[in-house]
Formats: C-alpha cells, structure tokens, sequence
C-alpha cells in the first residue's frame, strides 16, 4: 500500500468517528429558529418539504430491502409527492412495516441525528446521511428524483469536505431540526386530507387495509413517532 494512503486512511477514521465540540447554545436556538422559518410557511415548506419526502421514501426503500422484499425503484415528483415500489408478498410483517416506515422515517432520522450530535459525532452524521443519499440514488428511477437526490447530496459532501467546523455544526444542526420540525407536520397534512375525502390510498388507509385496524389508528402513531422524536431529539440538541 502506498506510504501516504497508509497515513491518510487512518486519518480519515480518525476524522469519521472522533468527536468534535459542541456548539454554543446560541447557535443551537438560531438553527431552531432557521429550521421552523422553513417548516411552517406554506410557501417555503412547499419547496422544503422535498427534503422529507426524500426521507419518507428513503425509509420505504430501507425498510423493504431489511424485510427482505425487493426494492425496484424509488421515484420523487415536483410536487413534493413520492412514490416507492417493492416486489414480495402483499400481506405481512414485512409490507406492514414498509408502509409505516414512510411517515416515521424523517422523524426518527432526526433523533438518530440528535443523539449523534449530543455525543460530538458531527462529520459521522454528515458522512452516513451523504452515503445513504448516494445509496437512494442508485434507486431512482426519475429524472427529477435524481436531481433532487443529486442536489441534497452534493450540499453534504461540499460542507464535510470544504466547510468549517463552525459551519459544518450549523449545518448538522440545522439539518436535524428541520427533520424533528419537518417529520411533525405531514401527519397533520394527512389528516386534514382525510377529513376532505382526499387521501383514500395514504400510508394510512393502506395499513388499515394491511391490518384491519383503523387507519386513524395508524395516523396516531405516525403523531406519536413524529411529536415524541421532536421532544427527545429536542432535549438532546438543547442539553435539557
């Protein structure tokens, strides 16, 4: 092996699994802020949201592959609308768990976050979420899918190569409110569907159909996973 890939290889894990400090709480409260100035106005949230349907599908396509179904293809649309597309039975563990992982998926990819950045593992957070973006886009099968996967993942891997580190933790921190902030409210949108009529093959139904229990029962869980990893990935973020 050549003398400075043997250096640099360790560097790098070194680099991938330290810790680096904690950024002060005034930057943690203006991330806050930065994330919900992009959540809760309708006309940014139309735009911001593709980012959690890239997490809501991206938590189909994974959630298929480790049941042991056959994932054939992820495909995003302009109007934040997604579709994910599987081969197995369609019945069972495994479908149920594929159709509930799509509204819990953003949610709980923020806390999984906000315990990375309560321990100091910034540039690991950056890297998985950078390879789990190159892994989706291997299963896109749209062109406007790929740019959106394209775009979001060239945004992590300039700020974890050529960004600061002040930068790089504004950046890890804003992220991951957006996705506490942003996994809280497709819920709410989907239930204001279903009291118009408008959602009859929704996540939701689907499991009703899977399970026989109520589609309001699943869409209290999808309130439950989103509202519970805000609070918990909030005191993490906050050292409360």
């Amino acid at each position: 092996m050549d003398s400075t890939a043997s250096i640099a290889l360790p560097g790098l894990w070194d680099r991938l699994v330290g810790t680096q400090p904690r950024p002060e709480l005034w930057m943690v409260i203006a991330t806050l802020a930065a994330a919900t100035a992009v959540v809760l106005p309708h006309t940014l949230w139309r735009v911001s949201r593709n980012a959690i349907t890239i997490a809501h599908e991206g938590g189909h396509g994974l959630v298929a592959l480790l049941t042991g179904r056959t994932l054939t293809g992820i495909r995003l649309h302009s109007d934040t609308s997604g579709l994910t597309v599987s081969r197995g039975k369609p019945y069972g563990a495994g479908m149920i768990l594929t159709a509930a992982a799509g509204y819990t998926a953003p949610p709980l990819l923020g806390l999984g976050g906000a315990a990375l950045l309560a321990e100091g593992r910034l540039t690991l957070l950056l890297w998985v979420a950078t390879a789990l973006l190159l892994v989706m886009l291997v299963m896109i099968r749209n062109a406007y899918g790929a740019l959106t996967v394209v775009l979001t993942g060239g945004t992590f891997l300039l700020v974890s190569w050529l960004a600061g580190p002040q930068v790089q933790a504004a950046f890890a921190y804003a992220v991951v409110w957006f996705l506490l902030l942003g996994g809280v409210r497709p819920a709410f949108e989907l239930q204001v569907k279903r009291a118009r009529g408008d959602a009859g093959d929704s996540d939701a139904d689907q499991l009703a159909r899977l399970t026989q229990a109520p589609a309001a029962v699943w869409l209290f869980l999808f309130h439950a996973v989103s509202l519970c990893s805000l609070i918990g990935g909030g005191r993490w973020l906050l050292k409360l």
